[in-house]
């Protein structure tokens, strides 16, 4: 008899644990409104579970115990929730987490060779405390929930094939306690095959991060090079309206200066018009307009760092790479023989050559800049460790390969080498 009211305490003890587990890992927003409707589900879960037990027989509802619970319990969740695959992955969730009640208590009596009485008490012992160190889960198996389906598929997968291998060789049948190797290292064989699952989903997961973070950086490069030329536009346009605007008075001190025979000093003021005019161009260092921009970009910056560059550019209109990755190879190239050149450990700005040219169809890149900081490399390729680093590399290793080209890094005597060929 006693064994009978441990038994029975114990089964709505499990079925109170799955309900709450399965309950907390679902999305529900828990107004008074849903906690009474959880609760009326609740009851009828009970309910059903009584006529399956005491109204047909207690050995056969124990075979019935996924129609009269995890369905029933499937449907409410469904309904308070407005989902429907994640509902059945939590509750096959929670089926698995009661099975930490089960091997607790198996523990227990093994060691203190008890019976089924013992592992029954074991069981509701340990019910309470295991409820409330798996609740602290619950937002980060909830969070599974906000991926798309294939990754909530792959979480449930373990789950649903153990509900499966559970109730095919303990409930229905005596598999498990045959003995057999097959059915004992079935389910070792199903986590190692999920585990590589995993992994080969988190290595598809990291590369569609890293080629997002290459074209946020690449877009990031183009803006800011973009606010960069608009900025040199626009200084030029005011120059050019000023000019405009005192022309007439540069006139008027040209002629006076003529008429007062004052020659050479007309001709020293028409100079220095012309120098100040020459200094607002942009340079032109070759017929393509945007490589023009950034070279004249990144030169003025490097002059106004007191850093020598030199430019050789033989580049047509029409160029054999899109103009947005010509912006990105130029700017990232530019930008971090720049930064190597300001960070000399001397305190002396560095030197920067520039030779790019187009022949038969091949566009040709060659950035040599002064280093005196070592250079680490990786398969070829210079990485940091530091924040923010390393990222305008992958992006120009990235477009050289998608364009079939070759690229090289190379450090040779105390200069940075890139060369770039597509």
């Amino acid at each position: 008899m006693i064994a009978l009211a441990v038994d029975l305490c114990n089964s709505v003890a499990v079925t109170l644990f799955g309900i709450a587990l399965s309950a907390a890992f679902c999305n529900i927003h828990w107004t008074p409104k849903a906690k009474k409707r959880m609760l009326l589900y609740t009851l009828m879960i009970f309910c059903l579970s009584g006529i399956a037990y005491l109204g047909v027989d207690p050995g056969f509802g124990r075979y019935l115990y996924p129609l009269h619970t995890h369905l029933p319990l499937v449907l409410a969740l469904c309904s308070l929730s407005h989902e429907r695959l994640w509902p059945v992955i939590s509750v096959l969730t929670a089926y698995l987490c009661c099975q930490l009640r089960r091997w607790l208590a198996l523990i227990a009596v093994a060691i203190f060779s008890g019976g089924d009485t013992m592992q029954y008490a074991v069981e509701m012992i340990v019910t309470v405390p295991l409820l409330i160190l798996l609740l602290k889960t619950a937002p980060a198996i909830r969070s599974v929930s906000q991926y798309s389906r294939a990754v909530q598929c792959q979480f449930g997968i373990v789950p649903a094939v153990y509900y499966a291998f559970d109730y095919a060789t303990r409930v229905y049948t005596d598999l498990l306690f045959s003995g057999s190797a097959v059915v004992v290292e079935f389910m070792p064989f199903v986590c190692s095959a999920a585990y590589l699952l995993f992994l080969i989903h988190i290595s598809i997961e990291q590369h569609a991060r890293l080629h997002l973070e290459e074209l946020k950086s690449n877009l990031d490069l183009q803006v800011h090079q973009a606010v960069r030329e608009i900025e040199a536009l626009r200084i030029s346009q005011q120059k050019t309206r000023a000019y405009r605007h005192d022309l007439r008075h540069h006139l008027q001190y040209i002629t006076a200066c003529i008429e007062n025979e004052q020659y050479e000093q007309a001709l020293q003021y028409i100079h220095s018009i012309s120098e100040e005019i020459e200094a607002s161009r942009v340079t032109v260092y070759c017929e393509n307009e945007a490589a023009n921009l950034i070279l004249s970009s990144f030169a003025d910056r490097a002059k106004a760092q007191g850093i020598p560059l030199a430019v050789h550019a033989v580049l047509p209109n029409q160029l054999p790479l899109a103009e947005s990755d010509l912006c990105v190879l130029l700017s990232n190239a530019l930008e971090n023989a720049i930064h190597a050149c300001s960070e000399r450990a001397d305190g002396i700005p560095g030197h920067i050559e520039v030779q790019t040219y187009e022949k038969a169809g091949k566009f040709f890149l060659q950035v040599v800049n002064d280093c005196t900081q070592p250079v680490q490399f990786s398969h070829g390729v210079p990485v940091s460790n530091r924040a923010g680093h390393g990222i305008g590399v992958h992006s120009i290793c990235s477009i050289v390969e998608r364009y079939g080209g070759v690229y090289s890094f190379s450090v040779r005597n105390q200069q940075f080498i890139l060369r770039i060929s597509l």
